[in-house]
């Protein structure tokens, strides 16, 4: 069981200062990142398929223990695109993924629905969709819908091997709860920020959105959620997306110290660190460079 920490995207100019040093180079960007941390999510998949080369470049770019989660394309989680075109997408798509499972650094495909997506019969034909069209890549679907949040969703992932990701966002009655579910081998935790104000209202999504910063407070209560999914999972992941100034990597790194992780060290098997520097029964593996 392992553990690994990082943020949903690394490659953003407003981190230079608050996280990169001045004067970086973007290709020296991932390298910097990849010292500090285990793992990314690359979201700019979601907007557009890039070639194989792009992934080539990054595993040539980080230690061999680095993971990468991919993002699904829109396409193929949205409205819009007709079957053929999202056939095509999907083959497209895990092209250019074939350097990563090559090197055995992909560690999954986070497959994000939107809020309007609700339980049904086409939306679960839709996952049986990609799951069909992806037999052998491992899968996580987050919903953004409260619907979801139910036995019969739970059964349906666990059938078809799809990963669940729980989150944390702001508490609007239609979005989802905090949780600690685990439906395949991979257990998957993403921290979108608590914006209330800008949530569903805002000019710059990417900013307004997700511009928060979690205080020691917030992000107490997730300790024994991320020690659940990590004790039930065979490899966990937790993504910080508040990703305005540098804030994911802020708060990144902080809930590693709160976990007890030290730079370039592992946890005792067993342990995991908890606020306070008391210990409680957790994970046999946690894992923050």
């Amino acid at each position: 069981m392992a553990l690994y920490i990082g943020t949903c995207g690394f490659s953003y100019q407003d981190w230079i200062g608050p996280f990169y040093p001045p004067g970086i180079k973007p290709l020296e960007m991932l390298p910097y990142y990849a010292q500090r941390f285990p793992a990314v999510e690359i979201d700019s998949t979601y907007y557009a398929i890039p070639k194989a080369q792009l992934f080539e470049s990054m595993h040539k770019r980080t230690p061999g223990a680095f993971r990468f989660t991919v993002k699904a394309p829109g396409t193929l989680t949205h409205a819009g695109a007709d079957a053929p075109a999202r056939r095509q997408d999907a083959r497209d798509f895990e092209a250019c993924l074939q350097p990563l499972l090559t090197a055995g650094k992909l560690a999954g495909v986070l497959a994000q629905f939107p809020n309007g997506f609700r339980p049904g019969p086409s939306s679960f034909a839709r996952m049986e969709e990609l799951r069909e069209w992806w037999p052998d890549l491992p899968l996580i679907a987050e919903f953004r819908n409260r619907e979801w949040q139910r036995d019969d969703t739970l059964q349906r992932l666990r059938a078809l091997q799809i990963g669940w990701c729980n989150v944390d966002q702001p508490g609007f009655r239609s979005l989802m709860k905090p949780g600690a579910e685990v439906t395949s081998s991979i257990g998957y935790i993403r921290f979108h920020g608590r914006n209330y104000g800008s949530w569903w209202k805002h000019d710059r999504p990417s900013h307004e959105r997700y511009s928060y910063l979690y205080s020691q407070a917030e992000l107490e209560p997730w300790i024994p959620r991320i020690a659940e999914v990590t004790e039930e999972a065979q490899d966990a992941y937790v993504f910080f997306n508040n990703h305005h100034l540098g804030q994911a990597a802020i708060n990144a790194r902080q809930l590693g110290d709160m976990l007890g992780l030290n730079a370039g060290q592992q946890a005792p098997a067993g342990k995991t660190g908890a606020p306070g520097g008391s210990t409680q029964e957790g994970p046999a593996d946690l894992r923050l460079l």
